[in-house]
C-alpha cells in the first residue's frame, strides 16, 4: 500500500500506568512521593558529595554522578508522567516523544556504564587499597565519566534516529507512561527489522558487558573478603556488598527482563509495570542504599547540617542581645 494513503502521525496518546479514571489520583500522589523522595535524596547526594572535603574520593565522585544520571533519568520521565494522571487528553507531540526517548536512553545508558565503574572501583580499593589512589587517578576519574556521558549520548542519538526514522502512520496510541522503543516499534508501519536490530544489539551489548565487569569484580571482591582474618571485618564487608548487589540485581535484573529477549515474547503491560522500577523506584532507593547507610556520608550530613545552622543561631543571638 502505498504511502500517501496513510495519514502521517503527528503525536502520539500515551496509555499511562493504568486507564482507570479511579485510579488516576491516588497514582498521582503515589508517584509524586516517589519523584520528590528521588530529588531530596539525589540532590542530596550531589550536594555532600560537592562540599564536603572528606568525600573528595573516586569512589563518591563516581557515586555523586550516579546521583545525577538518577536524578535526570527521573526528571525525563516523572513531570509528563504525573501531569498526564491529572488530564484526560494524555498527547505527546511526534519531536517530543522523541526528545523523550532520547534523554531517556541517555541516562539510562549512561547509569549502566557508571554501575561498572562503581563496581571496578570497589575491586580496586578492596583488592589492591595500596595502589587505590594511583590507579583510580583524578584524571582517570574524569575521563572515565566524559566517555560514559559520551558514550551515552551517542547510543541514544543512534537508537532514537533509528526508531523515529519509520514511519507512523495508523495507530498512534502508546502502551506504555513514556515513549520508549518497544511500544514505539510496535505502532510502525515499516519494516522495522533494522531498528528492532539495532535496539536488541545495543541493550544486549550494554547490558550484558557491563554486567560482566560488576559480576567478575564483585568475585573477586568476595575472594578478597574471604581471606579477611576478622570475623567482624568480614561481616561489614560482605553486608556492604550485599547492599550494592542487591541494587545492581534489581537493576539489571529489570533490564535484561524489559530489552534482551526477541519482540514475540513481550508483554507490553508487564515491561510497562518493570519500567517503574528502572526510571522511579531504583532512583529512589539509590541514595539510601549506596550513601545514607554509609557512616562517611552520614557525618557530612551532621556536618553540613551544623554549619547550615550555626549563621542562624548566630543571628539568632544578636538579635536578642
Amino acid at each position: 500500500m502505498a504511502p500517501e494513503n496513510f495519514t502521517r502521525v503527528t503525536e502520539f496518546i500515551l496509555t499511562g500506568v493504568s486507564d482507570s479514571p479511579k485510579l488516576q489520583l491516588p497514582l498521582f500522589l503515589v508517584f509524586l512521593v516517589l519523584y520528590v523522595l528521588t530529588m531530596a535524596g539525589n540532590l542530596g547526594i550531589i550536594t555532600l558529595a560537592s562540599v564536603d572535603s572528606r568525600l573528595q574520593t573516586p569512589m563518591y565522585f563516581f557515586l555523586r554522578h550516579l546521583a545525577i544520571i538518577n536524578l535526570g533519568n527521573s526528571t525525563v520521565i516523572a513531570p509528563k508522567m504525573l501531569i498526564n494522571f491529572l488530564v484526560k487528553k494524555k498527547t505527546t507531540s511526534f519531536y517530543e516523544c522523541a526528545t523523550q526517548l532520547g534523554g531517556f536512553l541517555f541516562f539510562i545508558v549512561s547509569e549502566v556504564i557508571m554501575l561498572a565503574l562503581m563496581a571496578y572501583d570497589r575491586y580496586v580499593a578492596i583488592c589492591n587499597p595500596l595502589l587505590y589512589l594511583v590507579v583510580v587517578s583524578r584524571r582517570l576519574c574524569f575521563l572515565l565519566v566524559s566517555l560514559t556521558y559520551l558514550y551515552g549520548f551517542s547510543t541514544a542519538i543512534v537508537v532514537s534516529s533509528c526508531v523515529f526514522s519509520m514511519s507512523y502512520c495508523s495507530s498512534n496510541v502508546i502502551n506504555h507512561f513514556y515513549c520508549d522503543n518497544v511500544p514505539l516499534l510496535a505502532l510502525s508501519c515499516s519494516d522495522t527489522y533494522l531498528p528492532e536490530t539495532v535496539v536488541f544489539v545495543s541493550a544486549a551489548t550494554n547490558v550484558v558487558g557491563s554486567l560482566i565487569i560488576v559480576l567478575v569484580s564483585y568475585f573477586n571482591i568476595a575472594l578478597s573478603i574471604l581471606k579477611i582474618g576478622s570475623s567482624e571485618g568480614r561481616k561489614k564487608a560482605f553486608s556492604t556488598c550485599a547492599s550494592h548487589m542487591m541494587a545492581v540485581t534489581i537493576f539489571y535484573g529489570t533490564l535484561l527482563f524489559m530489552y534482551v529477549q526477541p519482540r514475540s515474547n513481550h508483554s507490553l503491560d508487564t515491561d510497562k509495570m518493570a519500567s517503574v522500577f528502572y526510571t522511579l523506584v531504583i532512583p529512589m532507593l539509590n541514595p539510601l542504599i549506596y550513601s545514607l547507610r554509609n557512616k562517611d556520608v552520614k557525618s557530612a550530613l551532621q556536618r553540613f547540617m551544623t554549619n547550615q545552622c550555626y549563621p542562624l543561631k548566630q543571628c539568632h543571638f544578636k538579635l536578642y542581645r
